[in-house]
């Protein structure tokens, strides 16, 4: 099976190769466990670790190792890049500003950054910031833009550009460096780029920092002592991590521009090469660019699933949600303002709600029920490399 995700989120090319669904009959950690050591056999992913809390208390199960040089074994308490996880930090933020009166999610993105969607083809009076926390707003997917795809697309460029820091106005130009894929409000299609826009907004609304104002009203009221946002150029970790493999790359000498979605399978790199190790990669190009742990975020996707963070008001327009279907995106869901919810007809009727995200040498995802009564947590170290892990873990873990 072969997969290339990144920041614009992830291609399954192979669903029908994976084995049939496991027995979910039993204690559902030993399934749980076993689908960790299946992740690790079958999917060929270097370590996983997953904790998950119920009304019986809190487990945490791992396979695999943290680093393939040293066989060292993976274990709680990591610190983990959560990717794309991190648009709901930002998308909370925005919640409370507008709850505290200094925004509305329905402003036009040029009443608070005026003229710099207007560009490419956009219109920053028509796209709300609604809009950007819902991948509705028409921007296309920012993370396949080639100005960012072709930094890291081989394993050379990978080498000379991982430390490459990208600021905020790179972002912006980034954002618009494609046409418009849509209305405002006419469909879903993941885009980075209205995430971007989203941080430029909160730091214009308040006169903060985008670190300081998530520490401020989510990171700080949660008490996630182990969630920062890693400052500009920062490549380390406050405490043990994993190593972070990848093998998401095109051949050398393949130009990105040439790739499509039909012919991009044929550029990848045949398989059998060695992981390669990617631990040490400036990730200022993400929309949020988080760290944290598998017990801080039970903690985050509990309050948000269920309510704990948002007033009433902004919890509704939070999971007031939009159909991904058509999108590549993952299915069988739908958008809310960050935040995913499973489609019920895969949950059995139940509520799912979650945050998951994918790029080079990490996949993290994190699923809970807006009771609060079950909650699960997993990080590969390595890409994703099919969305049917996510499945499995929701199906055996939240009685899917």
């Amino acid at each position: 099976m072969r997969a290339l995700s990144a920041a614009a989120g992830i291609v399954e090319t192979v669903n029908d190769e994976l084995p049939e669904r496991h027995d979910m009959t039993g204690d559902r950690h030993d399934t749980t466990q076993r689908l960790l050591e299946w992740a690790v056999a079958d999917l060929e992913i270097p370590g996983i670790v997953a904790e998950a809390k119920d009304a019986d208390g809190t487990w945490f199960g791992t396979a695999g190792v943290a680093d393939l040089t040293t066989g060292a074994r993976r274990g709680p308490g990591e610190y983990l890049p959560i990717g794309s996880a991190g648009k709901a930090f930002t998308a909370a933020t925005i919640l409370t500003l507008e709850a505290e009166g200094r925004l509305d999610i329905e402003d036009p993105v040029n009443k608070w950054l005026p003229g710099v969607l207007d560009a490419g083809g956009y219109d920053g009076d028509r796209i709300t910031v609604r809009h950007l926390l819902s991948n509705t707003g028409g921007l296309f997917a920012t993370g396949l833009a080639p100005e960012l795809v072709s930094g890291y697309a081989s394993r050379s460029r990978f080498a000379e550009h991982r430390l490459r820091v990208w600021t905020m106005e790179d972002l912006l130009k980034l954002a618009v460096s494609q046409p418009p894929v849509g209305q405002p409000g006419e469909r879903f299609v993941y885009a980075n780029g209205g995430f971007y826009l989203a941080r430029a907004i909160i730091e214009r609304v308040t006169g903060n920092t985008y670190a300081d104002e998530v520490e401020r009203v989510v990171i700080g009221p949660l008490g996630l002592t182990d969630t920062y946002v890693r400052p500009e150029g920062d490549t380390g970790f406050r405490g043990a991590y994993p190593r972070a493999y990848s093998t998401q790359f095109y051949r050398d000498g393949v130009d990105p521009a040439a790739v499509t979605s039909e012919n991009w399978e044929s550029m990848m790199e045949e398989p059998g090469f060695e992981p390669l190790d990617v631990t040490v990669f400036d990730t200022s190009w993400e929309p949020a660019s988080l760290v944290s742990t598998t017990g801080d975020m039970i903690r985050f996707i509990d309050a948000v699933a269920g309510g704990g963070l948002l007033p009433p008001e902004q919890q509704r327009k939070m999971w007031t949600t939009v159909s991904t279907e058509g999108s590549g995106w993952l299915p069988h869901t739908r958008y809310g303002l960050g935040l995913f919810e499973l489609d019920r007809a895969v949950t059995g009727g139940r509520v799912v709600r979650g945050v998951a995200g994918s790029y080079w040498g990490h996949m993290f995802c994190a699923l809970g029920t807006p009771d609060g009564e079950h909650t699960v947590v997993f990080h590969t170290n390595t890409e994703a490399k099919s969305w049917d892990l996510i499945f499995k873990i929701a199906e055996a873990e939240l009685g899917m």
